[in-house]
């Protein structure tokens, strides 16, 4: 009996390390997308216009642009144009209308813990 639960065991570990999410990510590259982010206790909701070489960012009356650098199909980062501030991001999901992403500073702070946030932008174009 102990040797039939330790073999269901191993098997659904075996099949949940196994599964990945899809993950199109080329659709993804370019386009007009809508993302939701929070300030205080407000949720809202910004836009950004992606193309081959800038994101535009359009939030809280505020418009931010930096160039992109593409690592692989899911994997970029975005450098502010004016701060030269990089941000790190990696799409782990896709569905039809939506990418999921982790995104995290692209230079590590030796003073600072590393912060992971996670993210969803809808594609609207």
């Amino acid at each position: 009996m102990l040797k039939k639960v330790i073999f269901l065991v191993l098997i659904t570990c075996l099949a949940v390390a196994c599964y990945q999410p899809e993950r199109d990510c080329n659709n993804y590259k370019t386009g007009t997308f809508t993302f939701a982010y929070q300030i205080g206790d407000s949720l809202k909701t910004g836009r950004f216009v992606r193309g081959e070489k800038y994101s535009v960012d359009y939030f809280d009356n505020k418009i931010d642009s930096a160039s992109i650098r593409w690592f692989n199909d899911c994997e970029f980062v975005l450098q502010d144009l004016d701060s030269k501030v990089g941000i790190h991001y990696k799409i782990i999901a896709t569905t039809d209308s939506s990418y999921t992403f982790q995104y995290k500073n692209a230079v590590k702070d030796p003073n600072k813990k590393l912060v992971v946030k996670t993210g969803t932008a809808y594609k609207t174009n």
